[in-house]
């Protein structure tokens, strides 16, 4: 049984694409099989995965959005590359800008994602998608194709504040498209350990929000987190002796305790 994961903030700089690219390559490195989807024009989860020049590639996500809108057979292997740490990755560029204007034009036009990731996640442990920092109709389709969402949150407080709005698209999205889209937690970045200022904001969010869960790692502000970008690998093949690594690899093993407590959940049920 697979997972679908979305990666998203409707505001930029808090550490999304670092946490998608990072929290894949930790998974794949404990043995699972992972695709990254790159749900962003700018395709930086393509460049954070060792894939810069995203314009010159034959395929990307909005060409494989594009085969499940006209219903075209497609292999799970189409399109993907595969990243040092050994991610599947299905890739963007600029061409996912154009497709979120064609969306508004086709049926069904919430599901378009949902119809690839459905064909091609049963090849996968689990399936990570990188948000654009928008609440569009491209970000909807991923939370309609997600099974779950993860909330990367700057531990400052107008960043944390600005989750009432994401939450409530969320609702949206589980009300009208996805019922069974559910938020795993919130996730602490770009934490200054100098300062009490984390915990307060942690503390904040609890209050705000108490039946969201606050993951146990935090990710610390290194400017090694953010040079891994630039350099094309993750944190794993940049520093992996990191702090910021230590912490996305203690992320990761949390992640995969969700997912086996819900497919015990699952056997349990389907036992009964």
């Amino acid at each position: 049984m697979s997972k679908v994961i979305a990666i998203c903030n409707q505001k930029g700089g808090v550490g999304k694409t670092t946490t998608a690219a990072s929290l894949s390559a930790d998974l794949a490195m404990e043995g699972k099989k992972v695709l990254a989807i790159d749900m962003d024009p700018q395709a930086d989860l393509s460049t954070c995965l060792g894939f810069a020049r995203t314009d010159s590639l034959e395929t990307t996500v909005s060409d494989m959005m594009t085969k499940a809108i006209n219903d075209e057979a497609f292999s799970w292997r189409e399109g993907l590359l595969e990243s040092k740490d050994g991610v599947y990755l299905l890739p963007a560029n600029l061409d996912l800008s154009a497709m979120e204007m064609n969306l508004v034009r086709t049926m069904n036009r919430e599901r378009v994602l949902k119809g690839y990731v459905d064909k091609v996640k049963k090849n996968f442990d689990f399936v990570i998608i990188d948000c654009m920092p928008s609440l569009g109709m491209i970000t909807v389709n991923a939370l309609s194709a997600a099974d779950s969402v993860i909330i990367p949150v700057q531990s400052h407080y107008l960043p944390a504040k600005g989750m009432e709005q994401l939450l409530k698209t969320v609702g949206k999205v589980q009300k009208y498209v996805n019922p069974s889209l559910k938020v795993d937690g919130v996730l602490m970045t770009l934490v200054d350990e100098r300062t009490t200022f984390a915990s307060e904001v942690s503390e904040m969010i609890r209050q705000m929000y108490p039946r969201l869960r606050i993951y146990t790692n935090q990710i610390s502000m290194r400017i090694k987190a953010a040079e891994t970008s630039a350099m094309g690998v993750s944190i794993f093949q940049y520093e992996p002796k990191s702090e910021v690594a230590r912490a996305y690899a203690g992320l990761a093993k949390e992640v995969i305790g969700d997912a086996a407590r819900e497919k015990a959940k699952v056997h349990f049920r389907d036992c009964r």
